[in-house]
């Protein structure tokens, strides 16, 4: 897995599941079974298994899945076939709060790091990881901007940095560099880093640029060191600093969603809230102000627009055709399908007009395409 650059948390959930599927195993032949000598079949009750007695998402089933061709494709090089009975996708539409119920949580925060993490996740559209794992030099004043490394899918972007939060990310860069001075006295002031940069710039882990923003307040030691993975001294000496530096990791993200929790109790809200649907928010809005969805699709870092589209369906806002436009007419969504089902006539598509032209689309793929980039701006 780590030859495949696979994200800690894939692995965490990938070993979790094979666990899970040999003590199934177990639990069936009465004894353990090496995974070399369970077929096709063992794999195909496990994920029924999942299905109909375990009832778990679809979502749920196809990780399960995803780790046991892992196992058996990349690790044993044994692949199969699987014809299980497969959890019924199900269709969740985000939960979304309005500014109001938004600053009403803000207001039950307490100052400081959570409260910070918090905002950041609404006012640049960050995941929680990613904003606990940002560090001290991920913030770029100058350009007000936040630079999110390694996000989901391992990759890079941009973001806005709220101006509500310059003076306060300030101090809390002042306050994390008297931290790391003070850590520095007594031997300690190490930071984890990824194995390339470790490896390449073993000294960086003690410099404050790589210290992260929000630091937690023990110094601990590495509970899952790497290993070495050559006989090379710089290569060994990485692997024993994991087992033997003191280091401060960042706030853990249980923390962050505990004291959320405690303030949506507290605000009064009944929507079911956690702090992702900060992130929501974030998207949402932005698109109810008329900004365009591709940017949306950038800021939050999205692989596929199709993912940011969803926003739409819990938009409140209606995208409309100014009667000054001389523009193609924007529909929505739903109408849009409407319209392709119940008025298909022979090779195009005739899409209702406020004018007396109407606005003509002359395939499915066209149509769908000059909806997503017309009709959201």
């Amino acid at each position: 897995m780590r030859l495949l650059h696979l994200a800690k948390r894939t692995e965490e959930a990938y070993i979790g599941w094979i666990t899970d599927f040999l003590k199934f195993a177990k639990n069936q032949a009465g004894r353990w079974i090496h995974p070399e000598n369970l077929g096709d079949r063992d794999i195909e009750e496990y994920l029924t298994y999942l299905a109909v007695d375990r009832k778990v998402a679809a979502s749920t089933q196809n990780q399960a899945l995803s780790a046991l061709l892992f196992l058996y494709a990349k690790v044993l090089e044994k692949p199969f076939k699987v014809d299980a009975v497969r959890a019924k996708p199900s269709k969740r539409l985000p939960v979304v709060l309005t500014p109001g119920e938004i600053r009403a949580i803000f207001e039950h925060l307490p100052s400081g790091p959570v409260s910070m993490i918090c905002r950041l996740m609404y006012g640049a559209g960050l995941r929680l990881m990613e904003a606990c794992r940002l560090r001290v030099k991920d913030i770029d004043f100058g350009r007000k901007q936040v630079v999110v490394r390694e996000g989901k899918g391992d990759k890079d972007r941009y973001v806005p940095l709220p101006e509500s939060l310059i003076a306060e990310l300030r101090d809390q860069i002042d306050y994390v560099s008297r931290l790391h001075e003070q850590d520095l006295e007594i031997g300690a002031g190490w930071v984890w880093l990824p194995y390339a940069l470790a490896v390449k710039f073993p000294a960086a882990g003690r410099e404050l640029q790589w210290q992260y923003l929000f630091s937690g307040k023990k110094l601990t030691r590495d509970t899952h060191p790497r290993e070495a993975m050559s006989d090379a001294n710089v290569d060994q000496a990485i692997a024993d600093g994991d087992r033997t530096q003191l280091r401060r990791h960042h706030i853990h993200e249980t923390t962050v969603q505990q004291r959320f929790a405690k303030a949506v109790r507290a605000s009064g809200i009944t929507k079911r809230a956690t702090c992702h649907t900060l992130r929501h928010s974030f998207a949402t809005h932005l698109l109810e102000d008329g900004k365009d969805i591709r940017t949306i699709q950038e800021l939050l870092g999205h692989a596929d627009v199709s993912t940011t589209m969803i926003y739409t369906h819990v938009s409140t806002s209606r995208c409309h055709r100014s009667p000054k436009s001389t523009g193609p007419t924007v529909i929505g969504l739903d109408k849009f399908f409407r319209w392709w089902h119940g008025e298909w006539h022979g090779s195009r598509i005739e899409l209702p007009s406020t004018q007396a032209r109407p606005a003509v689309c002359h395939s499915p793929m066209k149509a769908t395409r000059w909806l997503c980039m017309a009709s959201f701006r």
